[in-house]
């Protein structure tokens, strides 16, 4: 992917639900362009996963990374949100921003979302489902913890920590209520009406997302193409957000044949546990800083302050990348 600026500054706003019971906040990065992306994150996590991705996708059109009801320190409804509901609500942020046919991209359970969203929504063209859950044969609880658990392995301790905080602002009892809706979701049964455009992506470390599952997907989708990003996990589009960013926009761009054969992108960089080794000190002092604003933000009810905290965290980022590529100019 050619090396350019890429945006920082973060606007947060919030579509809500027609009940106003809920909404979903709205992190957006970029404002040129015609085709904009929409990110759907995974169970109990926020948009922060997106991170690192969302900056590079901005090629086409602004990038909006959704906080769902329950997930990233957005208040819970009064009563627990379904997969249909939930992906009605991302529809909804679509009509609202009067979005024209965007990328919708969804991660873990967000590719449940995505998927229910889009198999009712031909109008979309292009989506992409990473990490897409769940294994029909495997929807029992004991087992997705331990396949959650192997992938966590291979996670980046960045990702260990923000899935752990992401946590604590979601709660027990909100993971625990939506947790059975995500693990009975049929997703084998919405695939097939999906008429879009598919990338699916899953890390080589994904247990929750393993291989034989993913060749599945690949079946079961009308128009889809497959690729594993060696080295990654479950959250590969952090770890891995270029490569992942590099597949999406070079898709958006122009579809690839429809292929279910899995393909392993040969160039993917190596995967490194200790992701954090070329942040300076006052990488991570910008970064911490943006964190404990944006927590503020949250305990405050404060989209500004927000706002503020995921730029300064955004800014943190772009420095770390730049000064990764310093190090390694190869890279």
């Amino acid at each position: 992917m050619p090396r350019r600026h890429v945006s920082t500054d973060v606007t947060v706003s919030r579509v809500y639900a027609e009940d106003r019971d809920a909404y979903v906040r709205v992190n957006s990065v970029g404002t040129g362009g015609t085709r904009p992306f929409v990110l759907v994150p995974g169970i109990g996590v926020s948009s922060t996963y997106f991170e690192k991705l969302a900056p590079h996708l901005n090629e086409f059109g602004p990038v909006h990374a959704l906080d769902l009801p329950g997930f990233g320190g957005v208040p819970h409804p009064s009563s627990t949100l379904s997969i249909r509901q939930y992906a009605d609500l991302v529809g909804r942020v679509i009509d609202e921003l009067q979005l024209d046919d965007p990328i919708v991209v969804g991660h873990s359970m967000g590719s449940q979302v995505v998927s229910d969203l889009v198999s009712r929504r031909p109008e979309i063209s292009t989506v992409v489902l990473i990490g897409p859950v769940i294994h029909p044969a495997e929807r029992r609880i004991p087992t997705q913890a331990l396949r959650f658990l192997q992938a966590s392995w291979h996670e980046p301790f960045t990702v260990k920590v923000l899935a752990i905080s992401a946590y604590l602002f979601c709660g027990f009892r909100w993971f625990s209520r939506v947790l059975p809706k995500m693990m009975s979701f049929p997703i084998e049964e919405r695939l097939p009406h999906i008429q879009a455009q598919t990338l699916v992506i899953r890390g080589e470390f994904d247990a929750v997302c393993p291989r034989e599952w993913v060749e599945r997907v690949g079946e079961l989708l009308p128009h889809s193409k497959l690729w594993e990003i060696p080295g990654a996990a479950h959250s590969v589009m952090y770890a891995h957000a270029e490569e992942v960013a590099r597949l999406c926009v070079k898709y958006a761009r122009r579809p690839y044949a429809d292929d279910d054969e899995l393909h392993i992108l040969d160039d993917a960089a190596p995967a490194d546990p200790t992701d954090d080794a070329v942040a300076t000190p006052a990488d991570l002092a910008k970064a911490v800083s943006g964190r404990i604003i944006e927590t503020i933000g949250i305990l405050q009810d404060d989209d500004a302050k927000i706002a503020e905290g995921k730029s300064t965290a955004a800014e943190a980022v772009a420095d770390e990348q730049r000064n990764g590529r310093r190090a390694n100019p190869a890279g």
